[in-house]
């Protein structure tokens, strides 16, 4: 038998597929990264998509997760160019009487600001961030027996209900409010269970490292991956499209950061005989996607003019007021319909990095969640959430740029009608991505194996998924050990 071209194959160069890719070239192997577009990335790419001089991020903005990703930890990525800004209030959530209420960088100043709920947050929220940096490659992984039982069961237990359950222990609405804003991220009903999730890893992560936004765009992280990727052996080609498996060069393994449907599509065939493949076949068929998200970036020629003063130091601010009505905007957007105060998720980068834009004038980011594939333009619905908290936001527009569902999936086909988290993650498909086993990086086919988003711990830019995804194939295709010990704090 002929030696293959590579030991692997990763098809994407999302933050996922890079770290496959780097995980499977530190064991020894080498490996090939085929990305179909010009520039590597995937949701990790900045453009100047308004006027010249302004950087905007494409689809991720601020990254938590990034910044509390024990892999990420893991790799000198700044010794790459990764540089992280840390604004002094991770996330502000205005009311309509011109207060906000925010996530500071410690437990004990935020529920300082929640009056009547100082002890409900910091009973809640205290023992996760004490003991995160043990649990999180746990809950940032597979379903599979912890290494800390009992912090994962206390953290099962907070993180189970619905977010219309768990808010319950608040009675204010600064910190209902507050709640609502990070469980919004969930992109689902609040109603539904596990949304409090969401909300506790991201306020966490907020308490432990922040939310910081990588200092001359998104673009940055997927750069460091890649140029710490390539100083190590590893290769990387671009324009190169994969519409079939036949496309690609001899390898022992593929790795494809990809969603169930472009799975499909590329290695449908491997699918089609056998029980065991026509079973997995049908519950890739059978996968959901999510609600969609309708995107605005704007250049603007002042900083937007918030009323209350915590907005001013966010680089992210939840745009929706109380929970009751965050809630309700959700419920309407999961069943099809396009609320008239949508909750906004609003990112203002260019306050904390001057490279973002020209000197005196900024940037902003932002986007609502609509039906999956809806083409309804929101852009005064979000301008008026805006303006609703900010007056005369719209006399700084200089110019802006949308994308619908549709242009969201044309840029990156793993945004299926506009899900950025790669299916939904609701308590069927919190583990269950993309099926129902207890390997769900492994498919049916020999040699072939999945790392998008659309397998635990599912969306956010973590890179975990390829992370887990490379040491399957590594025992799987090769007998090997993973090399890279990931951080725990």
């Amino acid at each position: 038998m002929s030696k293959p071209d590579y030991d692997a194959v990763v098809v994407g160069s999302g933050p996922n597929g890079l770290s496959a890719a780097i995980t499977l070239q530190q064991a020894g192997l080498s490996v090939l990264v085929l990305e179909a577009k010009a520039e590597i990335g995937g949701g990790l790419r900045s453009a100047e998509l308004t006027l010249p001089g302004f950087m905007h991020d494409i689809c991720s903005a601020v990254h938590p997760l990034a910044a509390g990703s024990p892999f990420f930890q893991s790799l000198p990525l700044a010794e790459h160019g990764l540089e992280f800004i840390y604004p002094p209030l991770s996330a502000a959530h205005p009311f309509d009487d011109g207060t906000a209420a925010s996530l500071r960088p410690s437990v004990s100043e935020t529920a300082r600001t929640l009056g009547i709920d100082e002890r409900a947050y910091l009973d809640l929220l205290e023992p996760l961030v004490r003991h995160w940096p043990t649990m999180a490659a746990d809950v940032l992984g597979p379903l599979r027996f912890p290494k800390h039982p009992f912090d994962m069961a206390q953290f099962g237990l907070d993180a189970l209900p619905s977010a219309v359950q768990l808010v319950k222990r608040f009675k204010t609405k600064e910190a209902r409010g507050l709640f609502a804003g990070m469980a919004a991220h969930a992109i689902q009903p609040l109603s539904n269970l596990t949304t409090s999730a969401i909300a506790l890893v991201l306020m966490t992560a907020g308490h432990l490292r922040g939310w910081p936004v990588p200092k001359g765009g998104s673009r940055a992280i997927a750069n460091a991956l890649a140029s710490y990727f390539r100083s190590i052996g590893g290769k990387i080609e671009t324009n190169t499209p994969v519409q079939s498996m036949s496309q690609l060069p001899s390898a022992k393994v593929a790795v494809f950061d990809v969603t169930p449907k472009q799975l499909l599509g590329i290695a449908g065939d491997r699918f089609a005989s056998g029980t065991a493949n026509r079973l997995y076949r049908w519950q890739l068929e059978n996968y959901r996607y999510g609600m969609g998200v309708f995107k605005v970036d704007w250049a603007l020629d002042g900083p937007i003019p918030f009323t209350a003063p915590e907005c001013r130091q966010a680089g992210t601010v939840h745009l929706g007021s109380t929970f009751e009505e965050i809630a309700e905007a959700e419920r309407l957007t999961s069943q099809g319909q396009h609320p008239d105060r949508p909750y906004v998720l609003l990112a203002q980068q260019s306050l904390f990095d001057s490279t973002r834009a020209p000197e005196g004038k900024h940037t902003a980011w932002a986007y609502c969640h609509v039906p999956n594939g809806s083409t309804v333009d929101r852009t005064d619905a979000i301008e008026r959430q805006i303006e609703r908290y900010a007056p005369g936001f719209r006399d700084q527009i200089l110019a802006r740029h949308t994308m619908n569902t549709a242009q969201l999936e044309m840029y990156n086909p793993n945004y299926v009608g506009g899900d950025i988290n790669g299916g939904i993650i609701d308590i069927r498909q919190l583990y269950t991505r993309p099926v129902v086993t207890l390997s769900p990086y492994r498919t049916s086919a020999p040699g072939i194996y999945i790392c998008s988003s659309s397998t635990p711990p599912g969306g956010g830019v973590h890179g975990m998924c390829g992370y887990h995804a490379a040491r399957v194939a590594l025992r799987e295709g090769f007998a090997l050990p993973v090399t890279v010990s990931l951080a725990t704090g």
